[in-house]
C-alpha cells in the first residue's frame, strides 16, 4: 500500500486515502480561506484525484468557480465536487434518505449528495416527519425496499425511532440543530435518538449528513461482498 501526500506548506494533502479506505479525500471547507481552498483543489486536480468538499459556502464557491477546475456545487447541501470523472464505482443497493421537515433539508441533502458521490443510488423522501404520520406511512412501502435508511430530524428527533420500527434495514439517525430553545441546537434530538427503543438504530453527530453517508457506504460494501 502506497502512503504518500502532497505538502503545499499550510496543508499535507492525502493522496492515498482511496487506496487505504476505498473512499476519496474529503475537504472540510469551513474555516479555510478562499486562497487556501483554491490551492488545495488545484493540487488535487493536478494529481487527478476525485475530491468531495463539505460545508463550502456560496462565497467560497463564488471565489473558485472561475478557476477553470472541473467543479460542481450545490448551494443547499453546500457540497462541492472536483474531478467527477475519477469518482468511485457504483455500489449495488439503495439508500433511502428521509427528512422530517423542510428545515432539515440542508443536512438531508448533504447525506444524499455525499452518498451519490460515493456511487450509491439514493431515494429521497422529504417532509415525512411524525407530526403528520400519514406522510411517512404513505411512503413506507417504498422506504422498506431500501438497503439502508438515513433518517434526518430535529425538534424531538422521533423520525428514526418510528421508521426503525417499520423497516428491516439498518437506520442511521442524523439529529439536526433545528428546533426551539429547549432543543439545545440539536442536543435534544441527539439524546432522543441515542435512547431509541427501536432496534437497529445507529446515531451520528448533530448535522452530520456526511458521516451518515459514509456509514451507509460501509454497510453496502459488506452487502456487496456477501452477494458475490
Amino acid at each position: 500500500m502506497t502512503e504518500h501526500y502532497s505538502d503545499i506548506g499550510f496543508a499535507k494533502l492525502d493522496l492515498s486515502r482511496t487506496e487505504r479506505t476505498g473512499v476519496p479525500e474529503t475537504i472540510f471547507c469551513a474555516g479555510k480561506n478562499n486562497e487556501q481552498l483554491l490551492k488545495i483543489l488545484q493540487e488535487f486536480h493536478r494529481q487527478n484525484v476525485a475530491v468531495l468538499g463539505t460545508r463550502c459556502s456560496a462565497e467560497q464557491y463564488a471565489f473558485i468557480k472561475d478557476s477553470g477546475l472541473p467543479l460542481s456545487y450545490d448551494p443547499l447541501s453546500r457540497i462541492l465536487v472536483l474531478n467527477t470523472a475519477a469518482m468511485p464505482q457504483k455500489l449495488s443497493g439503495t439508500v433511502a434518505v428521509c427528512a422530517a421537515g423542510t428545515a432539515d433539508l440542508p443536512v438531508a441533502e448533504e447525506a444524499a449528495r455525499v452518498a451519490e458521490f460515493l456511487g450509491i443510488s439514493v431515494a429521497r423522501y422529504y417532509d415525512v416527519g411524525i407530526a403528520g404520520l400519514h406522510r411517512l406511512l404513505s411512503k413506507i412501502e417504498q422506504i422498506q425496499q431500501a438497503d439502508v435508511v438515513i433518517a434526518v430530524a430535529g425538534m424531538e428527533g422521533a423520525l428514526p425511532s418510528v421508521t426503525a420500527g417499520l423497516v428491516k434495514a439498518p437506520v442511521i439517525a442524523v439529529p439536526t440543530s433545528v428546533g426551539y430553545g429547549a432543543s439545545f441546537q440539536g442536543l435534544a434530538a441527539l439524546l432522543a435518538m441515542l435512547n431509541s427503543c427501536a432496534e437497529g438504530v445507529s446515531v451520528v453527530n448533530i448535522d452530520n449528513g456526511f458521516g451518515a453517508a459514509m456509514v451507509a457506504r460501509k454497510i453496502l460494501k459488506i452487502k456487496d461482498k456477501k452477494d458475490v
